[in-house]
């Protein structure tokens, strides 16, 4: 697909809106329903979930317009998790405390971990004002983690009836 993965996120978001804008397109129609390309008809109720931290919705929506999608918010649910009111303090403790060998900060130095959680949180400030302008439900993630996970699920659960 030739799709390039980039440390620059400019360089990403490039590189993955043309995939995006058409993964979306087409497995969610105008009409709400998803179409699989090789199945026979359209799924109703087709739910997936995309990390959107290399978004650029003003290279993707061209590409939805393709598909009959005009507005984000009149097509899907978009959640925004964001983790505005932590410093980076907070952050490093973080890293700290819940990295696995598995995670790419794990073998980091604290003052890695120190740079990593400023750009972390100027990125998630800068990605709240973008996600609002698109019609996203901004979560704070920040404090009590759990119960805004639990109060996203009940928002969820609550559209969808």
């Amino acid at each position: 697909m030739n799709i390039r993965l980039d440390w620059n996120r400019e360089k990403t978001t490039t590189n993955l809106a043309p995939f995006l804008g058409h993964y979306l397109g087409m497995f969610s129609s105008a009409d709400g329903r998803g179409l699989l390309p090789y199945s026979h008809g359209a799924v109703k109720g087709n739910r997936f979930v995309l990390e959107g931290g290399y978004f650029d919705f003003e290279k993707i929506l061209p590409i939805l317009k393709m598909y009959e999608i005009e507005e984000l918010k009149d097509n899907f649910l978009l959640i925004g998790l964001v983790q505005n009111n932590k410093t980076v303090d907070e952050f490093v403790s973080d890293f700290k405390k819940y990295d696995t060998q598995d995670d790419w900060t794990y073998n980091f130095s604290d003052d890695e971990l120190r740079e990593i959680a400023e750009d972390t949180i100027s990125f998630s400030r800068s990605m709240s004002d973008h996600l609002i302008k698109y019609g996203f439900t901004i979560y704070n993630t920040s404090k009590e983690r759990e119960h805004v996970l639990n109060q996203i699920v009940e928002d969820i659960k609550a559209k969808l009836v």
